[in-house]
């Protein structure tokens, strides 16, 4: 494992300009101050702008020309709105550099070559969008989420004034199932989230919604219905009793019994949650 500092944290940060991708920043700002960021814009040719593709026809002579200027401006534009995700994130308290490249469709695939190629220890999306595409939660973060081989901080937009200072000072919720996912898990947040209190939560069938405190750092959270989404609204509530900052999560893991805590339940948390989410891939994944 790798032993940091908070300001030593390398983090990649998805940034398409819009509210929700600044609220990543800023967010994941407070749960980790002083990482250095590179904001990824990935970009494609604007053939979806018709302003814009009627004046460069205008002015082009052959196809080529066309072709030639609708990429030159696309390329200038993804570097402006890059920028913007720096302006957002200094201020924050985040060193960072801007990152643009031409988005070839896998985007989460791209990000998690990016991710590998920066030697990143998480990476950051918003969870109303990432990159030029636009896309919501469910489709391109969901692809992040499924192959980074990193950890992947999904910030929803937007967030109240508690969740806001639980993001500055608020303990780290840490779902665990006694499976070695979990224990990963645990570890990973460890390193990101240097210096927080951290709580172990494990989600027990039963009818009663208290959450039962078993210990300094460990509680037992009912389930609140069936499967998945039942254990993920369990981790939520107890986040938010806690006033957590963030909720940990394996991205896959089995125990015995009932008492399974990953896999599905990731997923169910990142879409439920109305906090951060980091969810931390499996060592075979990872590696």
């Amino acid at each position: 494992m790798i032993d940091m500092v908070a300001s030593e944290v390398p983090v990649l940060v998805g940034y398409d300009g819009s509210l929700s991708a600044a609220t990543a920043i800023q967010a994941a700002a407070r749960l980790v101050p002083g990482a250095a960021a590179h904001v990824v814009y990935l970009w494609e040719p604007p053939y979806d702008f018709p302003e814009l593709r009627h004046r460069l026809r205008s002015e082009a002579e052959t196809v080529d020309e066309l072709s030639e200027a609708l990429e030159r401006e696309g390329l200038a534009e993804a570097r402006r709105v890059a920028a913007l995700g720096v302006a957002v994130a200094e201020p924050a308290g985040w060193p960072a550099q801007p990152l643009v490249e031409r988005c070839f469709g896998g985007v989460g695939y791209q990000f998690a070559r990016l991710a590998e190629q920066h030697s990143s220890a998480m990476v950051v999306v918003g969870a109303r969008g990432l990159s030029g595409l636009k896309a919501m939660l469910g489709s391109v973060s969901d692809l992040v989420l499924h192959v980074s081989p990193v950890p992947v901080l999904v910030v929803p937009h937007p967030l109240t004034t508690a969740e806001w200072a639980a993001a500055s000072e608020g303990p780290v919720v840490v779902g665990d199932d006694g499976s070695a996912a979990s224990a990963d898990a645990r570890a990973r947040a460890s390193e990101i989230f240097v210096g927080r209190r951290m709580i172990r939560v494990r989600v027990e069938s039963g009818d009663d919604d208290d959450v039962d405190v078993t210990g300094a750092d460990i509680v037992t959270a009912a389930r609140r219905g069936r499967g998945a989404h039942g254990i993920a609204d369990a981790l939520c509530g107890c986040a938010r009793q806690h006033h957590a900052g963030v909720i940990v999560v394996g991205s896959s893991g089995r125990s015995a019994g009932p008492k399974t805590l990953l896999g599905n339940v990731a997923k169910a948390v990142a879409h439920r949650a109305q906090r951060p989410v980091l969810i931390v891939p499996t060592s075979e994944r990872a590696t």
